[in-house]
């Protein structure tokens, strides 16, 4: 439960600064200006909005299944499974995945086509290696014995990565039509909105993964443990 707890709060930070950089959150009517004059709304584009509503219903699939999780390992016929080493690898694919679509976003802005064509690819196979890492993951596990139904930890060990694959998945789908159109245009003006959706949700599936394995490994229970003992 406190995992889970963290995972929204971290969430929730992530939403309010959002809707910061988003003006959604100022006063018109204390803004400078000509008496009884307000100032013209720029509103959001639709599609960081349809974003926002995504990662939100996305959010809080994920945390209903770790709360599941946090409730069933609490059972005496739960027995962990560890955890295969190249998790550590998928994860640092998974992070430069990230970083590389940062830096697209970034080159979008500055109006640097190559740089943004050469981080969008980057972007998509280290996506691409973190998926891989994932299947090789599951054949390690079910070559030693752990398979999906012979435990409740094993079964939301694949089902928790799972889905967190599957969502990849579908980004992968946005990113290629996103690289496709690079390669296509020859100015960055009509690729900085769909670059930075793509950053965005690839960030957010980078902090659901960090999320996911701080639970699977027992750190976020640990780090709600310190946290107590530090403020009594």
């Amino acid at each position: 439960m406190a995992s889970i707890l963290l995972f929204l709060g971290v969430l929730a930070v992530i939403g309010a600064w959002w809707l910061s950089r988003q003006g959604l959150t100022s006063k018109p009517w204390l803004e400078q200006g000509g008496a009884g004059a307000l100032p013209e709304a720029t509103p959001a584009p639709p599609y960081r909005v349809g974003l926002l509503v995504l990662l939100a219903v996305i959010g809080s699939l994920f945390a209903l299944f770790i709360s599941a999780y946090a409730m069933r390992m609490q059972l005496p016929d739960w027995r962990t499974l560890p955890i295969p080493r190249i998790l550590w690898l998928n994860t640092a694919m998974l992070a430069l995945s990230s970083l590389a679509l940062q830096g697209a976003k970034r080159a979008a802005d500055r109006d640097e086509l190559p740089e943004l064509r050469a981080s969008l690819l980057a972007g998509g196979i280290s996506a691409l290696a973190f998926l891989s890492g994932q299947l090789l993951a599951w054949r390690q596990l079910s070559n030693e014995g752990y398979f999906l139904a012979a435990n409740p930890a094993n079964a939301f060990f694949y089902i928790l990565t799972g889905l967190h694959g599957l969502h990849l998945l579908g980004g992968l789908v946005a990113l290629g039509r996103t690289t496709e159109k690079a390669w296509r245009e020859n100015a960055t003006e009509k690729l900085r909105l769909s670059v930075e959706l793509c950053a965005t949700y690839w960030h957010f599936l980078l902090l659901v993964w960090l999320v996911f394995l701080s639970v699977l490994t027992g750190w976020a229970e640990n780090f709600v443990d310190i946290c107590r003992q530090l403020l009594t």
